[in-house]
């Protein structure tokens, strides 16, 4: 004996086909940033330490907030605040190079400030002003 399908089954199977299809997508986005996060920490490793002349020419901060609230009797709200900080750097080629670096490092730096950049691929090494 064979069943007529419903429209509840025509439903249910398009359902289950969507949820596999994002599910593989947000696997296959979340597959290539671990990707990504290799390769250049790959590459990083295998590139030269180098120390430059340069001078600073900006600094930028980037602040990200989340917040979120729970729905329960006491009304539980919870929020985070980070904060990036970055330093643009200028070598004498007229190249420019942009660095994240840490809070106590960026707050000693100077727009202006003349000196030696050590990095190494996209990884912060020190600044030594002359």
């Amino acid at each position: 004996m064979q069943f007529a399908n419903t429209g509840n089954d025509l439903f249910f199977n398009g359902f289950i086909v969507i949820f596999f299809i994002v599910f593989a997508l947000i696997l296959g986005l979340f597959i290539v940033a671990i990707v990504k996060g290799v390769k250049q920490w790959n590459t990083n490793n295998n590139s030269p330490v180098l120390t430059v002349d340069t001078k600073i020419i900006a600094k930028r901060i980037n602040v990200r907030h989340s917040s979120s609230s729970m729905n329960n009797d006491n009304g539980m709200h919870t929020s985070s605040t980070s904060t990036d900080y970055y330093v643009t750097f200028e070598v004498e080629s007229g190249d420019r190079l942009e660095f994240e670096v840490a809070g106590d490092e960026y707050g000693v730096l100077v727009e202006g400030d003349q000196g030696k950049l050590t990095f190494q691929g996209t990884r912060y090494q020190g600044f030594v002003r002359y």
